[in-house]
């Protein structure tokens, strides 16, 4: 596909001009597309690097065994809560960070809690829960074509504020997580990775599947490609929602 103007797209998507805009000024931020002009309109074409390698990274993010081949080279920081993998993608330094609830200093009561009983919290309970322990004071409603439940840019990870994106699950789901079920088209992922934002989080009240790990691993790896900075990513299982559930209940709204 060449170059589509902004009038193009409008007739194609049925968006607005304006929607058009803000969705083509995201995608060229992010560097799937590039901007240009054609005719004195707004126009865009695809970016040579993403257009190269989409397959590969989304092959990547639906196969294990090739994921677990990709060369990587580990560099631990001790015993904590934190893997940190450094990864060369066709001469280019790609770095991303796993991180946990431990990790966020608005999230430091939950450090003193080894484990939890289970409770029962409703999907935008626990989303205002997150949305107060942050700081964070504005109104977020959700809509069909979300990239993520909650964006924020007061979480603090050790001492620094960073834009971070929440995708959440609520007990409506049931069983183990997996890509399949998030999202109508399971694609959830790939759209929170389009969000601005520098962490992603999945939380459910559950078990998560490893291939959900191993998905935002290769998103975060093409993150950090285009972006050329660091990506953090991470979960937050059905044992790590009790433990904040338990270290922060007024938050959540529940009884101490």
């Amino acid at each position: 596909m060449g170059a589509k103007t902004v009038t193009e797209l409008m007739a194609a998507t049925k968006l607005n001009r304006i929607a058009v805009l803000d969705e083509g000024k995201k995608l060229a931020g992010l560097h799937i597309v590039n901007q240009i002009k054609i005719g004195g309109e707004t126009a865009y074409e695809k970016d040579t690097f993403y257009a190269t390698n989409k397959g590969k990274i989304l092959n990547l993010a639906t196969n294990h065994a090739k994921l677990k081949a990709l060369p990587t080279k580990y560099s631990p920081r001790g015993v904590t809560s934190s893997t940190q993998m450094r990864v060369i993608v066709q001469g280019a330094k790609v770095e991303i960070n796993q991180v946990t609830c431990d990790d966020f200093d608005q999230f430091s009561k939950v450090k003193k809690i080894a484990s939890a009983p289970a409770q029962t919290i409703s999907e935008k309970g626990f989303k205002d829960g997150i949305r107060k322990l942050i700081g964070d004071t504005g109104e977020f409603q959700d809509w069909g074509g979300e990239k993520n439940d909650l964006y924020t840019t007061k979480l603090k990870y050790k001492g620094q504020r960073r834009a971070i994106a929440f995708a959440f699950k609520g007990p409506g789901m049931k069983g183990t997580l997996t890509p399949r079920k998030l999202g109508k088209n399971g694609d959830q992922i790939q759209r929170l990775f389009l969000s601005p934002a520098e962490i992603f989080i999945v939380q459910y009240h559950s078990q998560i599947d490893q291939s959900v790990i191993e998905q935002m691993i290769a998103f975060a790896t093409l993150n950090s490609v285009r972006e050329r900075k660091r990506i953090y990513y991470g979960v937050i299982n059905g044992d790590d929602t009790n433990r904040l559930l338990k270290a922060y209940p007024q938050k959540f709204g529940l009884p101490k």
